[in-house]
């Protein structure tokens, strides 16, 4: 015998279909199903939950229009969901609108002002653009609702040490990392601030540290190798090159870098490799290469030669 299902009946359906989807690794069968079940009536809160769902779905799917509009229809249903305001902020972030994005963001903590999220991408987008003042003032926001947020800590802390304000850089690192230790751009950072300040020593440290918590950050070797280079030590320079490279295969710089201590070295043959290397992941380093004296010796090489001319 079969049983007549009620509209709410059909509606629960179809979201169990698109939860067993999800599950199943079907993120656009789930879409499909969340879809349907908004074809029939239901709770408005269970209604806005399904299109928060969807929305999430179109930002894994990296289909950031359709999370838009997901996320208005949300505002439209409800013109106090914060959530919404910020989902669609971050959306407008992913297509490169930062106008709109900050507006978004604005209007989330219009609704509601303890969103220290949306703060603390309001103050990266104007950290982004360039207003310093503004960041400086919107990460201290975050830090006013949510003392023990150390990225703005550390992001204060970079705004300062790219101002050569050291003393104030090193203070905002510092919170920074009494809140997380294990923070490797606030460790990286700090490594910043004591070669600016003269002290390699300290900055081979916290650069080491840095690579410790994160051996995918590749300016944590490049930084470490500029030291040695510096300080004549090529050897040094090249094995923390290298060990950059193991996690780094992508990071030209790394290739570049190892090419100049090579090249010193009277290595012609690696250095021209890593030349090579440094060049197929960005024609554009060419530029550097016609004129960075470290490659002299280089020049006579048919190699070489061949390397300038894709710049050409």
């Amino acid at each position: 015998m079969t049983r007549h299902l009620s509209r709410y009946d059909r509606r629960k359906n179809y979201i169990i279909l698109a939860e067993n989807s999800y599950l199943n690794g079907s993120k656009d069968r789930a879409i499909k199903f969340y879809n349907k079940a908004l074809e029939f009536k239901g709770d408005k809160n269970e209604t806005i939950q399904i299109l928060y769902n969807i929305a999430i779905l179109y930002d894994e799917l990296n289909k950031p229009e359709q999370a838009l509009l997901a996320y208005k229809k949300i505002t439209e249903i409800d013109g106090n969901a914060a959530g919404a305001f910020y989902g669609m902020a971050t959306m407008y972030e992913r297509l490169n609108d930062k106008d709109k994005a900050l507006e978004y963001y604005f209007k989330a903590t219009e609704i509601d002002p303890r969103y220290e999220r949306a703060y603390f991408y309001i103050a990266n987008i104007y950290d982004e653009k360039g207003d310093d003042e503004k960041a400086i003032f919107y990460y201290n926001k975050v830090i006013s609702l949510k003392p023990d947020d150390y990225m703005a800590y550390n992001n204060i802390g970079s705004i300062y040490e790219e101002r050569r304000e050291y003393e104030k850089a090193y203070e905002m690192i510092k919170n920074s990392l009494m809140i997380n230790p294990d923070y490797f751009r606030a460790l990286f950072n700090m490594g910043v601030i004591y070669k600016k300040l003269g002290n390699n020593k300290k900055a081979l440290e916290y650069y080491r540290k840095s690579i410790e918590n994160n051996n995918r950050y590749s300016d944590s070797y490049l930084n470490m190798s500029a030291i040695y280079i510096e300080e004549g030590q090529l050897t040094s320079a090249i094995n923390i090159l290298t060990e950059g490279i193991r996690y780094n295969s992508d990071a030209k710089y790394l290739y570049y870098n190892r090419a100049c201590c090579y090249a010193r070295l009277g290595k012609i043959d690696e250095a021209l490799d890593d030349l090579e290397k440094a060049v197929d992941l960005s024609p554009d380093i060419v530029d550097m290469i016609k004129v960075d004296p470290d490659l002299d010796n280089l020049r006579k090489e048919d190699r070489f030669i061949r390397l300038l001319k894709l710049g050409d």
